[in-house]
């Protein structure tokens, strides 16, 4: 459904006609503009304070990260964290082409299944979209390369992220999203679902008990790719 069929469904619902023209001139151009609310100052500083407030956040919310050099460096650290919590050496991967080029034979012992996960899998490994440092969130876009349900179903989720696509406030990782979104006539087009994960799942609903992996996994590690040399320092 087009933006301009939704609006008129909510004029029709509301019993009103169509905006004076000055008034609609001015939704359009709010709706166009994108206008920032108010951004954190914690956001705003250098790179590699940015990519250090990023992994604060993640540890301060039950999650953990490792730091590597490159690509070719994860199945190492994909089979110590593994090994370091007594998990199986078997999971579920985003069939993403970054994630495919992978050397992996150099740890034969972990065997992946690209595709969606399944109830059964105890490990799931996701390409990360971008990450927000203020909060230390996870932008995790759906696409047939990154299956939503490797977010939620296994009970270790682990995420492979470049440190180039760590930004400081959630507003710089939607003008990311919507630059590289593919285009449709009239305009870009979003994904269906647009996750933001920040740690595990957790909930103190119940006698305000924090418990772990309450609906999704219990365990986020993000395997931080150095990629950004400004990051480094």
């Amino acid at each position: 459904m087009s933006k301009e069929n939704i609006l008129n469904a909510i004029r029709r619902g509301l019993k009103r006609g169509p905006l004076p023209d000055d008034q609609a001139m001015g939704l359009r151009a709010r709706l166009a503009g994108h206008p920032r609310h108010l951004i954190p100052a914690r956001s705003r500083v250098s790179r590699p304070e940015q990519i250090a407030l990023f992994i604060r956040n993640i540890e301060k919310e039950f999650g953990s990260v490792a730091r590597v050099a490159d690509f070719a460096a994860i199945p190492d650290a994909v089979a110590a964290y593994l090994a370091a919590r007594n998990l199986p050496t078997d999971f579920a991967i985003a069939p993403h082409p970054e994630l495919a080029d992978i050397p992996w034979d150099t740890r034969p012992l972990l065997q992946r299944r690209p595709g969606r996960a399944q109830p059964s899998d105890l490990v799931s490994l996701q390409h990360g979209y971008a990450a927000i440092a203020e909060t230390g969130t996870l932008m995790l876009p759906a696409a047939p390369e990154r299956p939503t349900t490797l977010n939620l179903l296994s009970d270790t989720f682990l995420v492979v992220l470049r440190a180039s696509r760590v930004v400081g406030a959630y507003e710089e990782a939607w003008d990311l999203l919507r630059a590289e979104s593919p285009t449709q006539p009239g305009g870009g087009f979003m994904p269906r679902n647009v996750m933001l994960v920040t740690g595990p799942s957790r909930s103190a609903d119940i006698e305000s008990t924090l418990e772990l992996g309450a609906h999704g996994p219990r365990r986020l590690h993000v395997l931080l790719v150095d990629d950004d040399p400004a990051a480094l320092g």
